[in-house]
């Protein structure tokens, strides 16, 4: 049963006390509650889940806490401890809160001082903090992590207090101009922790106790714990030995386990208070919604966490909803438009740091979400639109890789300090907080970005057809297109330029045309004094595998330079051969990865995907592109479908044969299932198609070029009069590969000669 508008509006007569009935407690605590609020099934899914994770030794153990109305689910999970012995959990248990500090103590605490007038979340920090540096920034930056001040005060040198880790913040400068950007930073509620000290005359963490924890019942809550057993140990440091009732975080270990970023310790039961008093409007509205400044394109509330990378506790909740994490292993979301929330505490880094609950944070919310009845979460009026281009996919793993433009951003913009740039680029040029490189670019200091190019797609990778030149609205850009009436840029484009930035995400076929637009970008700077910096990005398909001929005959913009289908380079090197084997005059800078190996796929490296155009929505879909694309003019690759590139048909093949010839030739890493479909754009719109699904079984082992050749040799033998095999050469550029398909004989080719080129140009 669906909610109506009126009734995601309801709100229950606001509570005096937070308490829950000791018999409630007891019933819930043993099993899944027999009540219409959860599905029990999903909560036995959920509880395997966590239990997984602490087999894995992701986690030692934890507790949940799940709420909605007054029907409740919680348990404790594993153990409290490991070392130096074990000891069973409890859902008692008191956890180290790490970042959920930030808004379970001091975001709430400046809000209630907003609400009680001595506060103003627009203005300048300087008001509260007269030593503080920065004229411009705001509190509102400092609660939106939208400050640009770095991540967190070093380390590198010793030195100790609370008086000196302040002193420290208040010297801090931006590294990007204020509201521009999110970086994720911990002096921004360092700061914070002391406006509430300066203003309220006390320190944040009685401030906090008095205002808050008391009043709300949170009686397991607070800095600086009395040593208990019941106090769940984190990790074992050098120092200071195996921590415990000792905030984990380093930097507010320095300051004497008060700050405004870390050091609340808390309990399941304590954080399901306070998400309980967020429902009741305990708190002002602002500290839940979104906060960030106009033009940021994450969305941060005015403390919580709404639609960012960090945002995996959200699962299935729909994007209006928040939440927070902490690094010690606690993450909770709360649900306004249905009422629900949902706590998990642990200690993930317990005994060594070695732990990981990324990939529960997701799993956890995706099944809470899952296990409530009654609410369709598919269709929330009131939820927030999702981020144009599909959005940033939040990963749950893999390496800390850096793409260009974040090894950029660390060197302070030190290549770019002082120049005109112009910048190729579109939605996929992201930083790995989901930032667009515009934004970075031009709120660094030092740098002027005076014009924008887009490849083909536009800058929003939105287009399937010509693009006009336009402005961009937020920055006051001009945008030059380079898929419209020109494919490079003109000299009057460049002219004033001292350097062209290209970054932009390719997916490692021959025939994507934004490396085409690369190469003809370093053909227009050819024989100026114009730089190309290439701000360098991971093959998403990895770049060790090559595979298909490599192309012959007229070079054109699907077709930009002889190289194979699959090349296995990155962007930055595909611009090292360009310049050498075209021999451009153009002066290169590649600002290279960090981190990353060749190996890798996207997801491995720990980085998001974004949709890097209409039809390449997964990296699922860009591993079979190679082989897939090439078929795409003689008839249906699932444009028009939910899953381009993971189907092919057409109205005259039998799904069933096909499968079945596909499956006979063992090809490894992938399977054939008969599917029929019916494509809304592209090859056969509106008709309905019989054909194959195809799922990658073995993305190592899967070479998709060969697929792609092999399932055009069966179809044109299958279907002489209505398959036509030449279309494929559009994109193939190979005769004798053709020549082969059509004479029914093995298709084979050789990349050893241009994997001899490739190797010169590899910086990875």
């Amino acid at each position: 049963m669906k909610l109506n508008d009126a009734l995601i509006e309801r709100r229950r007569p606001r509570r005096r006390f937070f308490f829950l009935p000791a018999l409630l407690i007891a019933a819930c605590a043993s099993a899944p509650p027999q009540s219409d609020a959860f599905d029990s099934a999903t909560l036995r899914e959920l509880d395997a889940a966590i239990e997984k994770a602490i087999a894995e030794k992701k986690t030692p153990g934890g507790v949940l806490w799940i709420e909605r109305e007054d029907s409740v689910y919680h348990r404790a999970y594993g153990n409290r401890a490991l070392v130096p012995q074990v000891v069973p959990n409890s859902e008692d248990t008191i956890y180290d809160a790490a970042s959920i500090t930030k808004v379970a103590a001091t975001a709430p605490s400046i809000w209630l001082l907003v609400k009680q007038g001595k506060v103003d979340i627009d203005a300048p920090v300087k008001t509260y903090l007269p030593e503080f540096l920065d004229p411009e920034i705001t509190v509102r930056h400092l609660l939106t992590h939208t400050s640009g001040l770095r991540p967190s005060l070093s380390l590198a040198e010793p030195w100790s207090g609370y008086d000196e880790g302040i002193r420290r913040a208040l010297a801090e400068v931006p590294r990007n101009r204020p509201g521009a950007i999110f970086r994720y930073s911990d002096i921004n509620y360092i700061l914070l922790g002391d406006i509430v000290r300066r203003v309220s005359g006390e320190p944040l963490n009685v401030f906090a106790k008095k205002n808050i924890f008391e009043p709300l019942g949170m009686k397991d809550t607070e800095f600086l714990p009395v040593l208990s057993d019941r106090i769940a140990p984190t990790e074992q440091t050098n120092d200071d030995g195996m921590l415990r009732g000792v905030v984990h975080d380093p930097t507010a270990r320095r300051m004497g386990g008060v700050a405004g970023h870390a050091g609340l310790f808390t309990t399941a039961a304590d954080l399901a208070r306070f998400a309980r008093a967020i429902l009741d409007d305990w708190f002002p509205k602002e500290m839940t919604r979104v906060q960030s400044p106009e033009g940021v394109a994450i969305r941060r509330a005015g403390g919580f966490d709404i639609d960012s990378h960090y945002a995996r506790p959200r699962g299935d909740f729909p994007v209006g909803s928040f939440g927070h994490t902490g690094w010690t292993g606690g993450f909770l979301w709360i649900d306004p438009y249905s009422r629900t929330f949902y706590v998990f505490l642990s200690n993930r880094v317990h005994p060594d740091g070695r732990g990981s609950v990324i990939a529960l944070q997701k799993t956890v919310g995706t099944l809470v979400a899952q296990s409530v009845r009654g609410f369709d979460f598919t269709n929330v009026p009131a939820a927030l639109p999702k981020r144009p281009g599909g959005g940033v996919r939040v990963v749950t793993g893999g390496a800390d890789v850096q793409n260009g433009i974040d090894v950029l951003a660390s060197s302070n913009y030190e290549q770019l300090r002082g120049l005109r740039i112009g910048l190729i680029t579109n939605h996929t040029g992201i930083d790995k907080a989901g930032n667009p490189t515009i934004d970075l670019l031009r709120s660094a200091p030092g740098v002027q970005l005076v014009a924008l190019f887009s490849p083909e797609h536009g800058i929003r990778g939105t287009h399937d057809e010509k693009v006009s030149d336009a402005r961009d609205e937020v920055a006051g850009l001009p945008i030059y297109s380079l898929y419209g009436e020109r494919r490079k840029p003109s000299p009057e484009q460049i002219a004033g330029l001292d350097a062209l930035v290209f970054d932009i995400q390719d997916i490692g076929a021959r025939f994507y045309t934004y490396i085409s637009t690369l190469g003809m970008a370093m053909e227009a700077l050819s024989g100026t004094k114009v730089k190309m910096i290439v701000l360098d990005r991971v093959n998403p398909i990895t770049g060790v595998i090559v595979e298909g001929p490599t192309l012959e005959g007229d070079r054109d913009f699907v077709g930009y330079h002889d190289i194979t289908i699959r090349h296995g380079m990155t962007v930055g090197e595909l611009a090292k051969m360009f310049r050498e084997e075209k021999k451009l005059d153009v002066d290169l800078t590649v600002v290279q990865l960090r981190g990353w190996k060749r190996e890798m796929w996207q997801d491995e490296a720990g980085l998001p995907w974004i949709n890097t155009s209409p039809n390449m929505r997964s990296l699922t879909e860009a591993t079979l592109y190679p082989g897939i694309g090439l078929m795409e003019s003689a008839l249906s690759v699932g444009r028009g479908t939910p899953t381009p590139f993971e189907v092919v048909g057409a109205p005259y093949i039998d799904g069933e044969v096909l499968a079945r010839e596909m499956t006979a030739l063992k090809l490894p890493g992938i399977a054939f299932t008969p599917i029929r479909f019916t494509p809304d754009t592209s090859n056969h719109k509106g008709e309905t198609c019989g054909g194959v699904k195809m799922t990658i079984t073995d993305r190592n082992a899967l070479r998709a070029v060969d697929v792609g050749m092999a399932m055009t040799t069966i179809l044109y033998r299958l279907y002489p009069t209505k398959f036509d095999p030449q279309k494929t050469q559009r994109l193939l550029r190979h005769r004798p590969t053709l020549d082969a398909i059509k004479a029914g004989e093995a298709v084979k080719w050789d990349t050893a000669a241009f994997e001899e080129r490739r190797r010169r140009y590899l910086l990875y």
